[in-house]
């Protein structure tokens, strides 16, 4: 099961600023993986860019004055931090995001208002005033607690949405939707309509961009191995459609990417 540490999905970790998982309580790891906290206090004229390959889902965020829920992305993103501030977002499971959005479909590469008042301020209660590790925690403690008084336990397709995503994101075997469909027992179309219905994105996109996160972290924690090897044990004909894919979602060759570490 992912947790908390898997450091897929952030490009750059060196730059990040305070950054921060707190892994969902008893009660909604079924609902959401986990809360993630970005905090930043940048000299005046500074900024900093930081990007991600986000993981394919959505996100309920919570920031000064606003909270917002965000569909899955089609590509590499990026945010540009200035000032001081901070974040607060809960990575939402298959199962999750369907409690806040009927159709994810029509959330991706969006971000929409989200009306919650009250979460916004004990969120802001909790940070506004500190930002160490006890004030972090309290947060998190409002979120969940927020989540708990409104999510429910998730019905048979949303347990089965959640299983597919989970194996895809801890199989690095699985690069085909057949794969995804055998092992969960269901027909191919099964399998495309839990993708459409609970994450917004094809199955095949969402094997895609685990692959690529996972490329991501070998090119960058594994400076010896081959794109060539990469390529060949995440599933890819070869180095050419591994570096294809990158191009077309991180918009740079992973040979650029390796070198600008």
């Amino acid at each position: 099961m992912t947790t908390p540490d898997d450091g897929r999905g952030i490009l750059y970790p060196t730059r990040l600023p305070s950054f921060h998982r707190v892994p969902a309580p008893p009660g909604l790891e079924a609902l959401l993986r986990w809360f993630w906290i970005p905090q930043w206090s940048l000299a005046a004229g500074r900024t900093s860019r930081q990007e991600v390959l986000p993981f394919p889902a959505s996100n309920l965020v919570v920031q000064p004055g606003a909270v917002t829920l965000t569909g899955p992305s089609t590509r590499a993103s990026f945010r540009d931090l200035t000032g001081t501030g901070w974040a607060v977002g809960a990575l939402l499971r298959p199962a999750g995001v369907v409690q806040w959005h009927p159709e994810p479909e029509r959330l991706r590469d969006t971000e929409v208002p989200f009306e919650a008042p009250d979460l916004l301020v004990s969120v802001e209660a909790a940070l506004e005033h500190d930002d160490g590790a006890a004030a972090r925690g309290e947060a998190a403690s409002a979120f969940a607690r927020w989540a708990e008084d409104r999510m429910v336990l998730p019905d048979a397709a949303g347990r089965l949405a959640n299983a597919m995503e989970e194996l895809i994101a801890t199989d690095r075997a699985i690069v085909r939707v057949e794969q995804v469909a055998e092992r969960l027992g269901v027909s191919v179309r099964g399998v495309q309509r839990l993708a459409r219905s609970h994450v917004g994105v094809t199955p095949l996109a969402i094997i895609r961009r685990y692959r690529l996160q996972e490329a991501a972290v070998r090119l960058r924690e594994e400076p010896a191995i081959t794109i060539a090897d990469i390529a060949a044990e995440l599933g890819y004909a070869d180095h050419a459609h591994l570096s294809r894919d990158f191009r077309t979602v991180l918009g740079l060759t992973p040979r650029t990417y390796r070198g600008g570490q």
